[in-house]
């Protein structure tokens, strides 16, 4: 098997989902992870242990979904085992609900880890902003950030690296969020930018991203400003290339794990030392030896896109609006060959040094 579809080795990077109960965590899993309709997240159960899921993209990523009943964080528990490894923590806050009890949670927490863990990296996640109007959303979401960063300054702890998202899972918001918390996770995102950049300006594309095909997370995008409209266009259209490729195609399930989320009857648990509690994680990709790289151009709304595999979890997608932009796919197939061999030779790299 070739580098370019060589499954990820090494170990994963942890992503922590904390909050209060019933904030959303599981919720925001299940809908990215495993495609469950956000309607039916209402009649999720209640996190009673530590559920542990895996991402496997081109780098394996775990994400564990911790109770929020529980202060993790205390003495009772192996926080070393459950910190230790973690590269960001994302902390689901309810704005529909009041929130002054979970902002002072919040705080206490990253005031704790930033004692023995420094280089975790913050994201808080404002959810269920959909229950609310648009301008109480703004208001909202602006008191929330200023409430955090009152508490974390007055407690001594100058320009802490908190990022703040408002987030729904009724539509692209989570997506776009649980994107740019990957992207934190991802040492090579400077490179993957400007060789993103190359084939931007070389195809004269208005705006290219990187995708993570199974999930429709972009692991990285040219540097030209985010149009959520762009971004909502290509998760369309992967949606139909990917329904497509499962019909006609080869599957990707075979090399994404697990396609739904795991029953509480069969959960492969594993014990967190010290916590007591289980969790599952999804069974982990059987490699395919031989994928052929598909492209596809299409007029959508107005605009051309163009989506090329670049492996059996990536995509690259170009947006256009350049007039005869089809009659040019020969030299944007070149560009897109060349894109292709850099990214394989980063994460061949990548992949050696885990």
């Amino acid at each position: 098997m070739d580098a370019a579809n060589a499954a990820p080795v090494g170990a994963k990077q942890r992503l922590l989902f904390m909050g209060l109960k019933r904030s959303g965590k599981s919720s925001i899993i299940n809908v990215v992870l495993y495609h469950i309709p956000p309607q039916e997240t209402l009649y999720i159960a209640t996190t009673l242990v530590i559920k542990k899921h895996t991402l496997y993209s081109f780098r394996n990523f775990e994400m564990w979904d911790l109770p929020g009943q529980l202060d993790f964080t205390n003495g009772g528990f192996d926080t070393e085992s459950i910190y230790g490894p973690a590269g960001a923590m994302v902390w689901v806050l309810d704005a529909s609900d009041d929130y002054i009890d979970s902002i002072t949670r919040l705080a206490d927490t990253i005031l704790t880890l930033q004692q023995s863990y420094p280089d975790i990296k913050y994201a808080v996640f404002i959810h269920k902003v959909d229950s609310l109007s648009s301008d109480f959303t703004d208001d909202t979401v602006r008191d929330i950030e200023q409430r955090i960063m009152d508490d974390l300054n007055d407690a001594g702890l100058e320009n802490p690296a908190v990022s703040f998202y408002a987030t729904s899972v009724y539509d692209e918001s989570v997506y776009e969020a649980l994107s740019k918390v990957v992207q934190m996770l991802n040492p090579q995102l400077p490179t993957f930018e400007n060789m993103l950049n190359r084939i931007s300006n070389a195809g004269r594309f208005q705006k290219v991203y990187l995708f993570d095909v199974m999930t429709k997370l972009y692991v990285a995008s040219d540097t030209s400003p985010i149009d959520m409209a762009s971004y909502s266009l290509c998760a369309d259209y992967i949606d139909t290339i990917v329904d497509l490729s499962e019909i006609y195609g080869w599957n990707r399930d075979r090399v994404r794990g697990a396609a739904a989320p795991p029953s509480e009857e069969s959960q492969q648990s594993q014990e967190v030392e010290g916590a007591g509690e289980s969790g599952s994680l999804a069974s982990p990709p059987e490699p395919i030896q031989e994928v052929s790289a598909e492209s596809f151009i299409s007029q959508v709304g107005g605009s051309c896109l163009y989506l090329k595999e670049m492996n059996n979890f990536l995509a690259v997608i170009g947006i256009s609006k350049e007039p005869g932009f089809a009659e040019k796919k020969p030299e944007i197939e070149h560009n897109a060959q060349l894109l292709q061999d850099s990214l394989a030779q980063v994460l061949a790299v990548t992949n050696a040094q885990n």
